[in-house]
């Protein structure tokens, strides 16, 4: 007598590797190592500091109001 197999677990199993191997490529083609997110993120900071530390004081309404020393009443 022939031996019954079930289709479903064959579909379901074939899903599954399917599935399994579109999330390698996408974690080989997207994926970033802790490393390369550490010097990412350092890489923003210090552009962050680097532009910062070129910022004009007294210009554009910082916490004076945009007033140079001259216009500020005492």
């Amino acid at each position: 007598m022939a031996r019954l197999t079930n289709l479903n677990r064959f579909r379901k199993q074939k899903a599954r590797a399917e599935k399994r191997a579109r999330a390698d490529a996408n974690a080989a083609r997207y994926g970033r190592s802790k490393a390369e997110k550490a010097l990412e993120e350092a890489r923003a900071e210090k552009a962050a500091r680097l532009l910062d530390a070129h910022r004009r004081e007294g210009r554009g309404g910082g916490k004076d109001g945009g007033k140079d020393e001259a216009e500020r009443p005492d």
